[in-house]
């Protein structure tokens, strides 16, 4: 059974090897040889054999030189584009976005009356942000306006009392006249009647005159003396009057002065009340976006107490922290790119401002000591403040805290840019001016 089996499968074999050179070809799942030509070698009952087909042309060859050209372009091209920009470039991706934060707090001691923003609220300067109970304020100001008010009067009756007092002063120093008059006109008296005397003692020597006329000149004489006496006394009293006139005049002055220096003490308290009044109402002092809003309505402040904060977006910089051994060429001025990863990496145009006066580590808590102890050099970063586009500040997109990437492009703008022939040292001499010898 076996060999009646095996008989067909070992034709084609024998047939094979009667013709080693022959070509074989898989027909109907066995090998059977071919002519001299190719062509299967027919048998009784062998089927027409199928026409051979023609192999295609592989495109491989082509696609292995376009990518090796692609790839020698790209780098050649990023090659080109370091050696001109690239080369310049000192970049760090320890920077982020800052901006002048207020915390802004109450001034005066009161309940809040009213909280006129939100969280994230957008406001301008001079908005209304949080108003704190007004009413003992109120009046504290009309108080001080009332001792004003009284203080004035005081300040017309003193005056009053001083134009009296020059009245009184004037009288004084008439009266003081009138008693030198009368001195003056007493001193006459005294000069006659001594004379009288002299000349009625002449004639009563002589016996010329009468005794009773020498009595009587003498009687006025000695009258007279008295009545100059008098009259000196009145002008001591009367010029003593006037002194005490005058010194109530300089001390009602003295009081006026007084009564206008309290004026002014009360004028800065009722400045004062007014500018506590003015702190319960507290207002945005620049525009910005209010935010750790803390206030809430009916609360009781003390003045430093923490209402809320704004954040000044116009105004947004960035503080990037460059190592030391890249400070060597960043220079205020510079232009650099500002790569925002809130933003997908896109560009925001900026340039440099100042750098820090020292590294991070200076401004620290407690700053290291490097003079005792192991030493292990660390390379220190110094903060370089970054003024970024206005333009691209207005989408108030750009928040204080967020990460981004700085690259500052160093190049001197003075010089001219780099090319394939400053490469080649030919740089000078394309340079350099043509100059006409003819």
């Amino acid at each position: 059974m076996s060999e009646t089996q095996d008989a067909p499968s070992s034709a084609p074999a024998a047939a094979a090897e009667a013709r080693p050179n022959a070509p074989m070809v898989v027909s109907g799942g066995s090998l059977a040889p071919t002519g001299q030509h190719g062509a299967p070698a027919r048998g009784a009952g062998a089927p027409a054999p199928a026409p051979a087909a023609q192999p295609r042309r592989s495109i491989r060859r082509f696609i292995l030189p376009i990518v090796l050209l692609a790839g020698l372009g790209y780098g050649g091209e990023a090659a080109y584009n370091w050696f001109v920009e690239g080369r310049f470039i000192v970049s760090t991706d320890d920077a982020y976005i800052g901006a002048d934060t207020a915390i802004i707090a109450a001034k005066v001691a009161g309940h809040i009356a009213t909280v006129a923003v939100a969280d994230n609220a957008v406001v301008h300067a001079g908005d209304l942000l949080v108003k704190i109970d007004d009413g003992d304020y109120r009046l504290a100001v009309q108080s001080a306006k009332d001792k004003i008010d009284t203080q004035d009067a005081t300040i017309a009756r003193i005056g009053r009392q001083i134009d009296a007092q020059r009245a009184v002063v004037a009288q004084a120093e008439s009266q003081a006249a009138t008693a030198r008059a009368q001195v003056e006109a007493a001193e006459a008296d005294v000069q006659r009647a001594a004379l009288e005397y002299e000349r009625s003692q002449k004639l009563a020597q002589e016996n010329f005159g009468s005794q009773q006329r020498l009595e009587q000149a003498r009687a006025d004489r000695d009258r007279t003396v008295a009545t100059k006496a008098a009259a000196v006394a009145a002008v001591a009293s009367a010029e003593a009057a006037v002194a005490g006139a005058k010194a109530n005049l300089d001390v009602l002055s003295a009081q006026k002065v007084e009564a206008e220096r309290a004026r002014g003490e009360l004028e800065t308290a009722l400045a004062k009340a007014e500018r506590d009044l003015s702190f319960t109402t507290i207002t945005a002092p620049f525009d910005g976006v209010v935010g750790n809003r803390a206030a809430e309505l009916g609360e009781y402040v003390q003045p430093g107490t923490r209402l809320l904060a704004l954040v000044p977006l116009a105004s947004a910089y960035v503080d990037a922290n460059f190592k030391e051994t890249q400070l060597g060429s960043i220079k205020p001025g510079q232009k650099v790119d500002v790569a925002v990863d809130s933003l997908d990496g896109r560009i925001v145009q900026g340039s440099v401002v100042s750098l820090a006066p020292a590294s991070g580590s200076q401004f620290s808590l407690l700053p290291p000591d490097n003079a005792t102890g192991n030493f292990t050099k660390i390379v220190q970063r110094v903060p370089v403040r970054i003024a970024l586009d206005p333009e691209a500040l207005k989408s108030g997109q750009l928040r204080p805290g967020l990460s981004v990437v700085a690259s500052v492009h160093t190049r001197d703008e003075s010089e001219p840019r780099p090319t394939l022939l400053t490469l080649l040292g030919f740089g000078a001499q394309a340079s350099q001016p043509k100059v006409n010898h003819d």
